[in-house]
């Protein structure tokens, strides 16, 4: 008791702080639960197996593909099943990615990264990498916490109007709402190119990824343009290196 007490004192400021370093993104969030919420309820889920899922899962994309199985009622058939995890693990194959940076910056014990895992998203990874290192007491696993939850708390709220009132709300792609992510993201990284290396391999991975948007799903997209990014940055690194030496 006496070991693990300081602990949490130390532990919620830099939890509230990475929190609130996702609330300008909340609204961007709200619509796009609701939809998957609506999607759901439509496709003959009940208001608490649309709710499970959100909680559960806790993926837009991959939520929005298992909720088209079941559109007509009933169960998918295996083959459908498999073509489930087939996708999800196309969409979100950018984790890969996302857990092996966070690794990198900051080591965890097997059970923090267990539990971060499950709770991490883009924009949690986003703002993390970025505010993480500014906050007062450094990258922590108490702010990647806050950053995670704080949009795991506004995605499963969502859901739950969504699954309540989604047939008397406006259509989220009226709103507009689906620029907030992209110009988030625009944000986060314009303040990390800081020399002409990290110019070029921004320039070269996002022409990339635009080409192989064309023919591959988004979440390898991320993941080969962000290895490919990745290897150009430390080939040229170790050349200058080279060089000097």
């Amino acid at each position: 008791m006496t070991a693990s007490a300081p602990f949490w004192p130390a532990f919620w400021p830099p939890f509230w702080r990475g929190f609130r370093a996702l609330l300008p993104l909340w609204p961007g969030m709200v619509p796009f639960a609701v939809a998957y919420a609506v999607t759901a309820r439509a496709g003959g889920l009940s208001v608490w197996e649309t709710q499970l899922m959100s909680a559960t899962v806790f993926a837009g994309a991959s939520q929005f593909a298992a909720a088209g199985q079941f559109v007509g009622g009933g169960l998918p058939t295996v083959a459908g099943a498999l073509g489930l995890v087939a996708t999800t693990f196309l969409l979100n194959a950018r984790h890969v990615l996302y857990g092996l940076s966070l690794s990198r910056a900051l080591p965890l014990p097997w059970g923090q990264r267990l539990v971060a895992a499950q709770f991490l998203t883009d924009e949690a990874y986003g703002v993390t990498v970025v505010a993480g290192p500014r906050d007062p007491g450094g990258l922590s696993v108490a702010f990647l916490l806050g950053a995670e939850l704080s949009l795991y708390a506004v995605w499963n709220a969502s859901t739950l109007l969504g699954a309540l009132a989604g047939a008397v709300l406006p259509d989220p792609q009226a709103l507009g709402v689906g620029v907030i992510f992209p110009l988030a993201f625009l944000g986060l990284l314009v303040p990390l190119l800081v020399d002409r290396v990290t110019l070029l391999v921004a320039m070269v991975s996002g022409v990339g990824a635009w080409l192989l948007g064309r023919a591959l799903p988004g979440g390898l997209v991320i993941l080969l343009a962000g290895v490919g990014g990745a290897a150009l940055g430390a080939w040229i690194t170790t050349r200058r290196a080279g060089s000097r030496a």
